[in-house]
């Protein structure tokens, strides 16, 4: 037989051998994987070389969703080279993080953001170091504790009143309200960080530029899949780490000149006494950060405070204009709690039970991260009575678990109700609601998200009524589907038309 001939006849018979492979699968669900003595997490069949990559196309939450009702609460998915064991209950979560208390661990690091800046990174750094310690204690302390949320609280109203005011102006007009509150959080975290407002309320999203641009590269940038993440030995095949870093650049020019003023000021003001701390950038400069430290520093808590409150806020306006009973609730409260006022404080925040149901309520469905980040343990161990290898990923399915009907009632339909009379929290201590993740490595800045997030949906409640585009009064109609990356987007801009109640 020829060699020509011997490739036609391996072609030939490689599709029916492939189906007959397939069929067997099939047939043979593969529940409980064993690997010699060890048994793993079960899971589905794991292809050569790309393993279950791409049932990831479908949304990584919603495939690890079915997984988990499949082989249970503890599942494990090959994904190229790497296992990840993923947990989808209270009690495979109180496990894992069991797991990553006992063991030596290290945090999952995308390629795309291994710049050499890990030693100077608050998110991305693979181990809790000397260093990530003191930024982590310098945010809390200077940033999100009870103090520094209370200096804040005047700048947050500020920017929370030129929102308002500028709906006012666009009443009648279709209003994107992603773009809209994200501009405002930039701004709030600007006065913060810098004591200037980066983007005008009034850019057009097609338009963006400097620091919005930036950040928007750098959140889409990290839903982009990353074949290097799967594959160690790849570098950058999709360019994507160059891009980043671009990206970074980009974003820290936006202050860079503002840093290096403050520098030269602070160094003619050294022998004096009015070099008084005026916003966080003085703190870093005081703590004696370089440049590039402040950079990362600052890029991080810019991607990380404004997106993820932007979405929670879109998502939130979405279910109370698509829920009318909700909607009403929460009018008749700040009608009752604070009157007819156009202004709101965060003082008055405090005494809206029902408002902060309704926040909780949209954290539990649309948690801004569904999957809690990767962390890798270096030995292996034991969860739940499976054995888990060493450097397996473990994951924490936020999204499974908001949506389970074991944990809560009617899981799918928006009842802020449920959180009335319910002692729920999402401090991290019920291992049923973990919006902000937990342990350790739980989202240092939940306490400034919440306080921003309450204050701007009641002040949209308070001042708008809103309408759907094209007179659609059938509220069905609103398209509440999500796309998946780094935080949980809904896949269509929420397109309203305010109208002002005053």
């Amino acid at each position: 037989m020829t060699f020509p001939m011997v490739i036609i006849l391996l072609l030939l018979l490689l599709p029916p051998l492939l189906a007959l492979i397939i069929a067997v699968r099939i047939t043979t669900k593969a529940v409980d994987v064993q690997q010699g003595n060890q048994k793993l997490p079960p899971g589905p069949y794991s292809w050569p070389i790309i393993g279950n990559l791409p049932h990831m196309l479908k949304g990584p939450h919603i495939y690890l969703t079915q997984l988990a009702r499949s082989y249970g609460p503890l599942c494990s998915v090959k994904l190229g080279t790497h296992l990840f064991v993923i947990g989808s209950s209270p009690m495979a979560a109180t496990e894992i993080m069991r797991a990553h208390d006992k063991l030596p661990t290290y945090r999952w690091v995308p390629k795309a953001g291994q710049d050499g800046l890990q030693d100077y990174s608050l998110i991305w750094a693979t181990q809790c170091t000397d260093h990530w310690k003191l930024l982590r204690s310098l945010c809390r302390t200077e940033l999100f504790s009870a103090k520094g949320l209370d200096l804040q609280s005047s700048l947050r109203e500020k920017n929370v009143d030129k929102m308002v005011g500028f709906l006012k102006s666009k009443q009648g007009s279709l209003v994107n309200v992603r773009e809209l509150v994200f501009a405002s959080t930039v701004n709030i975290l600007g006065n913060i960080c810098f004591s200037k407002d980066f983007i005008d309320l009034d850019d057009d999203h097609k338009e963006r530029r400097g620091l919005k641009r930036a950040l928007y590269r750098l959140m889409k940038l990290g839903t982009t899949p990353n074949i290097a993440d799967f594959y160690p030995r790849f570098e950058d095949p999709q360019g994507l780490k160059r891009k980043t870093s671009e990206a970074m650049n980009e974003a820290f020019g936006a202050w860079e000149h503002i840093i290096k003023e403050r520098r030269a000021t602070r160094e003619a003001q050294k022998d004096t006494d009015s070099s008084d701390e005026q916003d966080f950038l003085d703190t870093m400069l005081g703590s004696g950060f370089s440049d590039l430290q402040i950079n990362q520093l600052t890029v991080e808590l810019f991607s990380g405070g404004t997106h993820s409150t932007a979405s929670t806020i879109e998502w939130a306006l979405a279910e109370l204009i698509k829920n009318k009973e909700a909607m009403f609730a929460l009018r008749e409260e700040l009608k009752r709690e604070i009157g007819f006022t156009n202004y709101i404080k965060e003082s008055q925040v405090s005494h809206l039970p029902y408002l902060h149901a309704c926040v909780k309520e949209t954290l539990r469905l649309h948690p801004p991260a569904p999957l809690l980040h990767p962390q890798a343990i270096l030995e292996g161990c034991e969860i739940m009575k499976y054995t888990v290898p060493k450097n397996s990923q473990l994951i924490i399915n936020v999204w499974a678990m908001g949506r389970d009907p074991n944990l809560w009632e009617d899981p799918l339909t928006f009842k802020p109700e449920r959180f009335c009379d319910s002692n729920v929290d999402f401090k991290g201590q019920d291992f049923k609601f973990l919006p902000f993740g937990v342990g350790k490595r739980m989202c240092p800045g939940y306490p400034y998200a919440i306080k921003q997030i309450h204050l701007m949906l009641a002040s949209l409640v308070q001042n708008f009524d809103w309408f759907l585009p094209n007179n659609i009064e059938d509220l069905s109609k609103l398209d509440m589907s999500e796309n998946f990356g780094i935080i949980s987007q809904r896949k269509k801009p929420l397109m309203v038309i305010p109208k002002c109640k005053c």
